[in-house]
């Protein structure tokens, strides 16, 4: 369709690269075995679950994660779009939209050029070819300089707040739009090409043995079939105005994980040629589809289904053609979708996704969904304006709206799973890893801040989460393994307990907690109260009407309450951290009452009693009424809420006299530290958010935050890399050989930040959060967001699920209402 602009209008408040342009320092990973791709990371395309691909700034598909919670990062040369230009009666040009040539295969192809770059023909340096805008869901590529078109390619997957269907679409837009400026006609093709790499994406290793990582972390192998393509063929498809391929594997009795299909399509007006190439070898030169796409924008319409055989590769290409008049605007659709409908954990376990509740399970919809997208793209398009707007028009500093869209990239990035609906879960389950190296789902104290993001945007799917803790608690799994930390000996996972996360994906999320093993997980302090928390959040933010959500936690929040209170060793009413690392900063052994696990204890129980009370005024004719009396509610709610009510009264007092020492809380009373803690009041934070009463008095939380801005930000590297996690008051290390007091956490940093904007210390929560978003953004991080930062430009634990806490920001910021 033809418009009255000349380019698409792209937010003001983007993430942006000129094209191809590389770091002189990107940050580097901290400890060498974890995970280091990079920077060349761009925001990713694909439905939440549905699996995900990455397009990075110099134009390369790069990072594929279409096989569940699994991770490959390398650029499939042949998967590319590129474009031929012809002005006039002037000779045409033509480059793939590149800029990093592949090593070894497509030398016919002509790449991009980057910034910089001498171009032959005209003889002159590039000084500028174009930007890269990022703000997801959505990306956008702006051709500069390059061509006489003004072209710009704008790249989304249809993901919108409160939006439970087309979110977990396998499906990508690319929508052009190409603008004739000169006075003169211009002709221009967009091809589209793409490997067939269905069976590519499982593990080729079926039972991977675990071993512990130098960091103490459990790891296994995981090997892509990256190749496997025998028996793959590829088909032309032309429906109407629809036309495209379709990438299909070899024919097999029964679905398994990695068969299904990929499809290439676009749209054709009467006005236009397309042209297609359905076979060609993409470890080639490429010239069979570059000599005549270079030379006219044309391709040979060759069609051919045969089968790869062992050694063969395929890939398909689609070609559109047309001529822009002199100031003419085109929109033109390009989309790339793919089915592959199951997902397997250990040997035999095996999960439908999300997506397939729309479309069947067969894996044989590519096309479908292609289709639906081409029908549907100018909807969607207007659908994520319309969540995005009103926030994007707030009176928000332009970073701090680029980084809160851009780091909810983890939801479609983070090895997400969304399985198909059942009746227990009318909306399936859902999971987001705590990150790539530590490769467990859901971790419960990392989701107390990073969970803030899902909970606002898609609250039935954090509830779900929730539920899957709740009925994880009374179990129990009584194998025996070995401690990271200090090759002591534990078992799995002690009935009652809170679990850290929900398992993995080389076992069976969900059902099989507790896969990490660095540490004891039953001995963590803070994980009972994270999850009392969480309900109670998850309630009073979505409008305290789900009543449901509460009676489906109670049993479990009983069980875990009574179970963490077993560790009150000397019956004062607090538990005691024990030296262990039995907290989220897990290299951080705190000892006796700690003011992080002893605030979250008095948060919990405060939650816990005001979850009671509204259970007592239930409508009984509800039909979980009857669990009032149930055998699962021991002991009844009235002598719970007593209990709590006791503990609560006797461990207030105890933590304030024990712990506050006139400026701040103290870290804990046993080890004898006079370290600031960043998180310190992490319990009173959740209680004001949730309208409990304060842990502590409100003059001495405000205290303590000004104490945690001077030492730990201000006088830490001079307040420009974000608060680290434990200084003494000068700023300076209390042990400078520690690993977590001394790195800045960016999740924690921004739930941090929430707590400072909530006790109006707005203008020091975004001194704060700007100096870790721009540590981010600025140095090759970007949607790969670490855990955590230090001070000599190193990170560690990238794509990490905590820091979608800036979100927890926002929601403070507008009292949890856009």
């Amino acid at each position: 369709m033809t418009h009255q602009h000349s380019s698409p209008k792209i937010p003001s408040c983007i993430w942006n690269r000129p094209i191809g342009s590389g770091w002189d320092k990107p940050y580097t990973v901290r400890n060498p075995s974890n995970l280091d791709d990079g920077p060349w990371h761009g925001a990713p395309l694909g439905g939440f679950g549905a699996g995900c691909i990455g397009r990075s700034s110099r134009g390369d598909f790069n990072l594929w994660h279409i096989d569940g919670g699994e991770h490959t990062f390398q650029t499939i040369p042949a998967c590319q779009f590129s474009v031929f230009e012809q002005p006039g009666d002037s000779p045409g040009q033509a480059y793939a939209l590149c800029t990093e040539p592949p090593d070894n295969t497509l030398q016919a192809w002509q790449w991009y050029p980057r910034r910089g770059d001498r171009r032959e023909a005209i003889g002159e340096r590039l000084e500028e070819n174009g930007v890269y805008h990022a703000l997801y869901p959505r990306s956008w590529f702006s051709y500069e300089k390059v061509f006489q078109s003004q072209l710009t390619c704008e790249q989304f997957s249809p993901i919108w707040a409160e939006n439970y269907q087309e979110t977990s679409y396998p499906v990508a837009v690319f929508v052009w739009t190409a603008h004739n400026p000169t006075d003169a006609p211009v002709t221009i093709s967009i091809m589209l090409t793409w490997q067939n790499m269905v069976g590519w994406f499982t593990n080729a290793i079926k039972s991977p043995s675990v071993r512990v990582r130098d960091d103490g972390s459990p790891v296994y192998e995981y090997q892509p079939r990256l190749g496997h393509s025998s028996g793959n063929f590829n088909q032309l498809v032309v429906e109407n105005e629809q036309v495209g391929c379709l990438l299909r594997g070899g024919n097999s009795e029964a679905i398994q994980e990695g068969d299904g299909q990929w499809a290439i399509a676009t749209l054709k007006k009467s006005t236009d040629q397309v042209f297609h190439h359905t076979r060609w070898n993409p470890n080639s030169t490429g010239e069979d589809i570059w000599q005549s796409f270079s030379n006219d924008g044309s391709l040979p319409n060759y069609t051919d289904e045969q089968p790869a055989t062992q050694e063969e590769q395929l890939a398909s290409a689609i070609a559109l053609r047309f001529t822009l008049q002199p100031g003419e605007t085109r929109e033109i659709p390009f989309v790339l979708a793919w089915d592959f409908p199951i997902t397997e954990f250990a040997p035999g376990v095996e999960y439908y996704r999300r997506y397939t509740d729309f479309f069947n399970r067969t894996g044989n919809n590519a096309w479908a969904i292609a289709s639906t997208a081409l029908q549907n793209y100018q909807s969607w398009q207007q659908q994520i304006q319309s969540w995005q707007q009103p926030i994007l028009k707030q009176e928000l500093p332009d970073w701090f709206k680029m980084a809160l869209f851009n780091e909810l990239y983890d939801l479609t990035n983070g090895g997400t799973l969304w399985s198909a609906a059942d009746e227990r879960d009318p909306l399936g389950q859902f999971a987001v890893l705590e990150c790539l190296d530590y490769r467990w789902y859901e971790s419960l104290d990392v989701r107390l801040y990073g969970s803030f993001a899902l909970l606002m945007l898609w609250p039935e799917l954090d509830k779900a989460i929730l539920r899957a803790y709740a009925r994880a608690i009374p179990t129990s799994d009584r194998n025996l393994r070995e401690i990271g930390y200090n090759q002591a000996t534990a078992l799995r996972k002690v009935a009652h307990a809170t679990p850290h996360d929900l398992g993995a994906p080389n076992e069976h999320p969900w059902e099989k907690t507790n896969y990490t093993s660095y540490q004891d997980c039953n001995l963590w302090k803070d994980l009972p109260c994270d999850f009392v928390l969480q309900v109670y959040r998850d309630f009073v933010l979505t409008g305290a009407t789900d009543w449901e959500l509460l009676w489906d936690c109670w049993p479990a929040i009983v069980q875990t309450l009574n179970y963490l209170k077993t560790f009150d060793l000397d019956n004062d009413g607090i538990p005691e951290n024990s030296g262990a690392p039995d907290q989220t900063f897990d290299d951080w052994r705190l000892q006796g009452v700690s003011a992080y696990c002893g605030g979250l204890w008095l948060a919990a129980l405060e939650a816990a009693i005001a979850i009671a009370k509204i259970l007592l005024s239930f409508p009984p004719d509800h039909p979980l009424g009857e669990l009032i009396d149930s055998p699962l509610n021991e002991p009844p709610i009235q002598d719970a809420i007593a209990s709590y009510q006791t503990w609560l009264e006797q461990s207030r007092p105890i933590y304030q006299e024990k712990l506050w020492n006139g400026q701040y809380y103290r870290l804990d009373t046993n080890s004898g530290s006079d370290v600031v803690m960043a998180d310190q009041l992490c319990g009173q934070f959740y209680a004001r958010l949730l309208g409990l009463p304060d842990i502590v008095p409100s003059e001495n939380a405000l205290t303590a935050l000004k104490t945690i801005y001077e030492a730990c930000f201000v006088k830490f590297h001079n307040g420009e890399l974000g608060a680290a996690n434990g200084v003494k008051l000068d700023g300076s290390p209390e042990n400078p050989n520690a690993t977590h007091p001394l790195e800045i956490w960016t999740g924690i940093n921004f739930g941090l930040a929430a707590f400072l904007v909530q006790m109006d210390m707005k203008p020091e929560a975004f001194q704060i959060t700007e100096a870790v978003v721009r540590q981010i953004y600025d140095n090759g991080l970007q949607f790969r967001t670490p855990e955590a930062i230090t001070a000599v430009n190193t990170f560690r634990a990238s794509h990490y699920l905590r820091a979608m806490a800036i979100w927890a920001i926002y929601g403070v910021l507008t009292n949890f209402h856009s």
